[in-house]
C-alpha cells in the first residue's frame, strides 16, 4: 500500500487545523471568563457607590426635616412677635 505524499500532508494539515481551532476556542473561553470577572468587579464597585449615595441621601433628608421643623418654629415665633408688636403700637 502506497500512501501518497499529498494525502499525508492533507491529513496532517487537517489535524493541525483542528488543534489550532481547539486552542483558539480555549483561549476565547479564558478571555470571556476574564471579561466576566472584570464586569462583575465593576458592578460591585458601582453597587457600593449607589449604597453610599443612598446613605448620604437619607442623612440629607434628616437634616432637611430638622431644618423644616426649625423654620416652622421660627415662623410661629415671628407671628407671635408681630402680634405683640401690633398690640404695643396700638396702645
Amino acid at each position: 500500500m502506497t500512501v501518497e505524499l499529498g494525502i499525508v500532508l492533507t491529513i496532517l494539515s487537517l489535524v493541525v487545523a483542528v488543534q489550532g481551532y481547539q486552542l483558539n476556542k480555549t483561549k476565547s473561553i479564558k478571555d470571556d471568563g476574564k471579561q466576566t470577572a472584570e464586569v462583575s468587579a465593576q458592578l460591585q464597585y458601582i453597587s457600593k457607590g449607589v449604597d453610599d449615595i443612598r446613605i448620604d441621601i437619607k442623612a440629607n433628608e434628616k437634616q432637611v426635616q430638622v431644618l423644616t421643623e426649625r423654620v416652622t418654629r421660627v415662623e410661629e415665633s415671628q407671628k407671635s412677635f408681630h402680634k405683640r408688636l401690633d398690640k404695643v403700637e396700638g396702645k
